[in-house]
């Protein structure tokens, strides 16, 4: 499993707001929060699960939408694929975490194989996806991408939502009404 200081380091390598150096960063930084939520209890779980799942929840969809199609043409639709069924299925258990008693020995087992999960997803990403990105896209190709990732994530929902999952014609209708509503639920929940 790569680690979140390796993810940086290659982040660091590549121009700002290329789209690989944005994803890896975000990647260490999910990284970073799962070791959080790990070593924590109560309203500090809490709120570091709450950054988490907000940051998973539009991380995917941004990938789904801006990367994933690029990445079918690129590295092939078997690929392309099998990442969007890895996000469907860390969708329906992050909708299941998001329920849970942070504190119960439930959630500390389940977490702990969501977290294997995840890591694993972004390791085929860092492994087979990104390189075939940085091998037949242009900086300029990746730059651009990196900035419509960007605009996705800020449209994008911030609870998971199971149903358009891995599915990116569903994300991109319902996506923008999800997100509003999640923004709100977020508002009045602080």
């Amino acid at each position: 499993m790569s680690s979140a200081t390796a993810e940086r380091a290659e982040a660091a390598r590549l121009p700002d707001g290329d789209a690989i150096a944005v994803l890896l960063n975000q990647h260490a930084r999910i990284r970073d929060l799962f070791a959080t939520v790990r070593a924590t209890r109560g309203d500090e779980r809490r709120q570091a699960f709450d950054e988490l799942r907000a940051l998973l929840a539009v991380h995917e969809v941004a990938e789904e939408l801006v990367v994933r199609p690029v990445a079918k043409d690129i590295a092939g639709k078997d690929e392309a694929d099998a990442r969007n069924h890895e996000e469907a299925e860390a969708t329906e258990v992050l909708k299941r975490l998001e329920k849970a008693d942070l504190d119960s020995a439930e959630f500390e087992a389940d977490f702990a194989q969501f977290e294997r999960a995840v890591g694993d997803h972004a390791d085929h990403e860092e492994n087979e996806e990104f390189p075939a990105l940085l091998r037949e896209c242009s900086q300029e190709r990746r730059q651009a991408m990196g900035e419509r990732l960007l605009r996705a994530e800020r449209m994008a929902p911030t609870h998971p939502h199971p149903t358009a999952a891995g599915k990116p014609a569903a994300l991109a209708l319902t996506g923008p009404f999800a997100a509003m509503m999640d923004k709100a639920r977020d508002a009045m929940s602080r």
